[in-house]
């Protein structure tokens, strides 16, 4: 079975730290704690994987971050990524080759990825059942200390 792991990308950015950064790879610019262990989970287990932006879309690590935004799913922006562009980007990005997508990210994300899965496809969305960021955040360290990945939530 073909699995991709999709993570979220953050509020904190790296122009919060460093304004003069310019531009970057989208694996160096999120900074969030929830970021971080979700791309660590996601390094750990799965050999591809993206980042999911509100503005941008699907991301691969090397994929260039041109400057700071704070668009988010779940509340209205005139710069949010349409429905439309991330449905382009999924075929683009060759997501639908994928039979699993495993989802680090909240309920949120389901209104977005779930419209876009072909038939054959699957989404897991393994911290489902966190209430709380706490929670998640020690759930993914604890997956990547033990090498075990987190209970399919689907």
């Amino acid at each position: 079975m073909k699995r991709v792991c999709i993570i979220p990308c953050g509020a904190k950015k790296i122009w919060d730290v460093k304004p003069d950064a310019g531009s970057q790879p989208a694996h160096l610019v999120y900074l969030s704690p929830l970021h971080q262990r979700t791309k660590c989970y996601a390094q750990t287990f799965f050999s591809d994987w993206l980042i999911l932006s509100a503005k941008h879309g699907f991301l691969h690590a090397h994929d260039i971050v041109s400057d700071h935004y704070d668009v988010a799913f779940g509340t209205p922006h005139p710069e949010q990524i349409t429905e439309e562009e991330l449905y382009r980007q999924f075929y683009e990005k060759k997501l639908f080759a994928y039979d699993e997508l495993v989802i680090l990210g909240g309920k949120k994300y389901r209104k977005v990825i779930d419209p876009l899965l072909q038939s054959h496809q699957k989404a897991n969305y393994p911290l489902t059942p966190y209430q709380g960021i706490g929670y998640m955040l020690q759930a993914l360290k604890a997956a990547v200390e033990t090498k075990t990945e987190l209970t399919p939530h689907i």
